[in-house]
């Protein structure tokens, strides 16, 4: 992972962090040659994000590394809110897998972080640079140089395409570029300790809104356990990272904090910070580079996840297809809404947490016990409906005609278990593949589609799925499509046909990133992909 860096390169990524490494996967996949660099040499081994989500372990299943990540997860973790007498205000049990995932799962970062840098190896045409530091980043109208520096003091100069810039919430491109981070830093500080041999028996996320110290407790995979303790006015930072001080603070939580094995403590200050363009030019600001938002809704990480699945595919159109660079304006407008949706969720999380004043918390206590009486917010909470969901609808997707109700349009696709011609059932997104498909529900979604038609199909190089409802005695894999390269699966649990439904068409194309860029019929499936072909080139389509 060294070596000398190509003079060229498509794409580059600066930053080898968990957004990183994923974006260099997801390239790896694409087939694009890519270069990345960061300064450190090894994962960094500190408490850092330990959720992660339905809709990261969907990226990690088109990085075709999922099932290792999972193998350190603990899956379908609660998360339960406490007051300040220990009585539990919610307890939040998604069970729902609408992607194809649990929505709530504890990991542990640096492992994950291994497993994605392993997964580099697979790839020929992506290089890693470790130990190297970027010194300056110049870019005009035909790419990007960056100016190397490797531990050793050796100097290179590298032309890129396109630069992701994933360097991080102090990100020095960001400053390059003169990027703004807009927002505010928390005043409030946070105490992080982790422990081995976890000595309580509560496998499940606490956040407990003690107005004594309002604290997080959460049970770890590898028999660990996190805390995280509100530091108050006047309490130095330095002195609570003392074993004395670390052994006070867990004294209240642990039969005795003397046996207790400490791993590590840090202290941590919250910002709720979005920079103020995803994009200038030929770099794309990606994670904390973008964003920063407190911990509470576990969602920095995947936030920066969601960031560059949108965004790696948009780059591989524009060096493999010859997709316009427009495309990679639609990033910006795309993930920088949701991400300070994302910001707002935590901060608020954070509000909810962290009163200390004993009338405040009462009255936060009335209101969320009174409000959880009621079936509907009682169940809006246990299936976590509170998140903000992606809805992408100024990017790369197919506007809504008067009067229609397409509500699946900049949403991500559902993802049920299908089964395969051969009798296997597989996930949906194992059998569209890692790029463009076009679905038909019961229907070849092709079949109605003239030869010009289907040459502007042939320009997003899609996987084309007949999806057939699941009945006794049907087999449907001896009944041919149309067109010899539809793949027909059969919907297991048959979820898709309440899906469909409920979204008036029965066809759809979803990109790379399982969003819907266009749902329709089959006779209209030609009139929009002709306006998201224009779309793709840049060319004026009315």
């Amino acid at each position: 992972m060294s070596g000398t860096p190509p003079a060229w390169v498509p794409v580059a990524i600066v930053g080898a962090g968990p957004i990183g490494v994923t974006a260099a996967n997801l390239l790896g996949v694409y087939g694009v040659t890519t270069l990345v660099i960061d300064r450190e040499t090894e994962v960094i081994d500190y408490p850092r994000a330990a959720g992660v989500d339905d809709e990261s372990l969907r990226t990690f299943q088109t990085a075709e590394l999922v099932d290792e990540i999972l193998r350190g997860t603990i899956q379908n973790v609660p998360l339960k809110l406490f007051d300040g007498g220990g009585r539990c205000l919610a307890d939040i049990r998604p069970t729902a897998q609408d992607y194809g995932w649990y929505k709530r799962n504890i990991f542990m970062q640096p492992r994950a972080e291994a497993v994605l840098r392993r997964g580099l190896a697979r790839f020929p045409h992506v290089q890693v640079m470790l130990g190297t530091e970027l010194r300056e980043l110049r870019q005009d109208a035909d790419g990007v140089t960056l100016r190397l520096v490797t531990a050793t003091g050796e100097q290179h100069e590298v032309r890129a395409g396109h630069v992701i810039a994933a360097d991080g919430g102090r990100s020095p491109i960001r400053t390059q570029l003169g990027i703004a981070l807009e927002g505010r830093t928390h005043p409030r500080k946070w105490v992080v300790i982790d422990c081995a041999h976890d000595p309580l028996d509560a496998p499940y996320t606490a956040l407990h809104c003690d107005p004594r110290r309002p604290y997080v407790c959460a049970h770890l995979p590898d028999d660990h356990r996190r805390w995280e303790f509100m530091l108050f006015p006047g309490e130095d930072a330095d002195e609570m990272l003392t074993p004395e001080r670390v052994n006070d603070l867990l004294r209240h939580h642990v039969p005795d904090p003397g046996v207790v094995e400490v791993i590590r403590a840090r202290v941590y200050t919250h910002h709720s910070r979005i920079a103020a363009r995803f994009v200038e030019g030929r770099v794309a600001l990606a994670g904390d580079a973008a964003h920063l938002m407190p911990p509470w809704a576990g969602q920095g990480m995947n936030t920066g996840i969601r960031d560059v699945t949108n965004l790696c595919w948009k780059l591989a159109a524009i060096v493999q297809d010859g997709a316009d660079g427009s495309l990679l304006e639609t990033y910006d407008r795309e993930r920088r809404p949701h991400a300070q949706a994302m910001i707002d969720l935590s901060t608020t999380l954070g509000r909810v947490i962290s009163p200390t004043r004993r009338s405040v918390a009462r009255a936060r206590d009335w209101f969320i016990r009174g409000a959880s009486a009621a079936p509907p917010i009682k169940r809006w909470t246990l299936e976590m409906r509170f998140k903000p969901v992606p809805h992408y609808q100024d990017g790369f997707v197919t506007r809504e005609r008067p009067g229609t109700r397409r509500p699946a349009v900049g949403r991500m696709m559902a993802q049920p278990v299908v089964e395969t011609a051969d009798g296997t059932c597989r996930r949906l997104d194992d059998v569209l593949g890692p790029w463009f498909a076009v679905i038909g529900f019961e229907c070849d979604p092709l079949a109605a589609l003239d030869a010009a038609e289907l040459a502007v199909v042939a320009r997003f190089r899609p996987r084309v799925v007949k999806v057939v409802e699941s009945r006794a005695g049907r087999r449907h894999h001896d009944k041919p499509c149309a067109d010899s390269g539809t793949v027909v699966v059969e919907d297991v649990h048959n979820e898709l046909r309440a899906w469909f439904q409920a979204r008036s068409g029965n066809v759809v194309l979803v990109r790379p990133d399982r969003y819907v860029a266009a749902m329709t019929s089959a006779e209209e499936l030609g009139d929009a992909l002709a306006l998201l072909a224009g779309r793709f080139t840049g060319s004026r389509v009315p």
